[in-house]
């Protein structure tokens, strides 16, 4: 098992930003050594979900509908109600959340699963979602893996030391200023 202390995330890689007008749209991809089957429960099941993701879901997100996500670490609880969009296993999920969409594709690859998030964030803050998401991508592979690292987000994730990293490089290959760690308050 990986020591959560141990745990470094690799360098900034796999995102880019795409713009259209004053709208940014945060575009991750991820190469997975699992089974989109595999992927896509994690992505969706509440259960799987707690491991990693920077929310929690009151029901799964597998289906068409309202769906109630709690933001973790907020200093006090932060729910939203989003709406899952289209949900396409194992291939395609789309919901809101915070009044973002977040679109994610599972592409089967030879040795896995192709993952890719298109997460529309406000400019300000894509250096920071790229980290952050970085991280939670990181943590997913450990838990899909059986070595979970325990989730880190939130304010964990603000005080980790290689989210600093993170923020400043993707802030330099965004070509944007990096935001200092704010005041946790929820997502961007």
């Amino acid at each position: 098992m990986t020591s959560r202390t141990r745990y470094q995330p690799g360098p900034a890689a796999g995102a880019h930003v795409h713009k259209e007008g004053d709208a940014w749209t945060l575009v991750l991809v991820r190469d997975l050594r699992h089974p989109p089957d595999k992927v896509w429960t994690a992505l969706t099941e509440p259960e799987h979900l707690r491991e990693w993701a920077p929310f929690d879901a009151d029901r799964g997100l597998g289906a068409v509908g309202a769906v109630n996500l709690t933001t973790v670490g907020a200093p006090t609880p932060m729910v939203s109600e989003a709406r899952v969009k289209r949900a396409e296993a194992p291939r395609l999920l789309e919901y809101s959340w915070g009044g973002q969409d977040l679109r994610w594709e599972l592409e089967p690859r030879e040795a896995g699963t192709r993952l890719t998030l298109w997460h529309n964030i406000n400019r300000g803050f894509i250096s920071m979602g790229a980290a952050g998401w970085h991280i939670c991508f990181d943590v997913l592979e450990h838990h899909l893996a059986g070595d979970p690292l325990g989730r880190i987000v939130g304010p964990a994730a603000l005080q980790f030391e290689g989210w600093q990293r993170l923020n400043a490089e993707y802030a330099r290959q965004f070509g944007v200023e990096p935001p200092g760690a704010p005041q946790w308050k929820g997502p961007p």
